[in-house]
């Protein structure tokens, strides 16, 4: 039903899109098989299987006979996916006038709640950079929900399948770095607004930080929002801390929590020793180190003190906090 659900937002997003912006001068228009099976969740044997027995598809063919497709195949093969997901047989959608299959669509669609479609919406305004979606729906979104509740069950998702997206090379690092700066300008919006409020908890602060060339701040300034979301006061240093920096922080406050977002640095090879410095330099009594990020399931936690803790993710963190 998950995949049902995620098919049915990108569906709806391109029946609309597809509408509004035929002017758009930079939408990907060429798509190779394996494009159609990362953004429809169709295997692409399947694919191949669907043309050649109910011939729904009509590739182009290079001169070395690769198949390509444009965005009307797209769509079709993305409307068919969604009256299959909803008890349609193929053989019978084979049969339909072209103008009945995204008729259906269009009554499927307008049985849904229309949130449910902010995810397609958010990825489609990156395929093609286009910032007036992302506020569109960011805007409708807010007029709906709280930040913290875009963030978890929107923004999350979002950022976790943007990551798949770009291994599989569907999707190019200038699309990953738009979307995620968009998303970066709203945090930095919601964080500022608590920002100027009197902190009501008073008995640790909370440094935040990332070791040295680790850029991935996003999860990291999320934090930064929770914890001023929680009454607490919240230090941002950002990227590239060293750790003889942190120890500053020491001299102006007693009981600090330490956060790391170890994305991508340290290199493994380094990452215990560098979990090793952070306690020799910082902890005491009164400091507690908490790390979280993709790199922490590689930590050696026999090592750690008390005084450490390991979280797999935002959500496990920010209970704690």
């Amino acid at each position: 039903m998950f995949l049902v659900l995620i098919r049915f937002l990108l569906f709806f997003y391109l029946h609309l899109f597809i509408k509004l912006n035929k002017k758009m001068n930079n939408i990907k228009s060429v798509f190779s098989i394996k494009d159609l099976e990362n953004l429809s969740g169709i295997k692409a044997h399947t694919i191949r299987i669907w043309e050649k027995r109910y011939d729904i598809l009509q590739p182009m063919r290079t001169e070395t006979n690769i198949r390509l497709y444009d965005l009307a195949s797209l769509q079709k093969l993305l409307n068919i996916t969604l009256l299959h997901d909803y008890g349609y047989k193929i053989s019978k959608i084979a049969t339909y006038p072209q103008e009945k299959i995204p008729s259906l669509v269009r009554e499927i669609i307008s049985n849904k709640n229309a949130k449910n479609h902010a995810i397609s919406d958010f990825k489609m305004a990156m395929m093609n950079f286009d910032q007036d979606l992302f506020f569109a729906t960011y805007n409708w979104l807010i007029s709906e929900k709280s930040f913290k509740e875009i963030f978890h069950q929107v923004f999350i998702p979002l950022m976790n399948e943007l990551g798949l997206l770009w291994q599989s090379d569907t999707i190019t690092p200038a699309h990953e770095h738009f979307i995620t700066y968009l998303i970066k300008q709203k945090l930095l919006v919601n964080t500022e607004k608590l920002q100027v409020l009197k902190q009501t908890k008073t008995d640790k602060v909370f440094v935040l930080s990332l070791p040295m060339n680790e850029i991935h701040e996003l999860g990291l300034m999320y934090l930064h929002y929770e914890i001023l979301l929680n009454g607490y006061k919240s230090i941002y240093l950002g990227e590239s801390m060293p750790i003889e920096n942190l120890k500053d922080l020491k001299k102006h406050f007693n009981s600090i929590v330490f956060i790391s977002y170890l994305t991508v640095q340290p290199e493994r090879d380094n990452l215990d020793d560098y979990i090793q410095k952070m306690s020799e330099e910082l902890e005491d009594e009164e400091t507690q180190l908490w790390y979280l990020g993709r790199l922490v399931e590689f930590i050696d936690k026999e090592t750690l003190s008390d005084k450490v803790s390991i979280f797999t993710s935002i959500s496990e963190l920010v209970t704690k906090i």
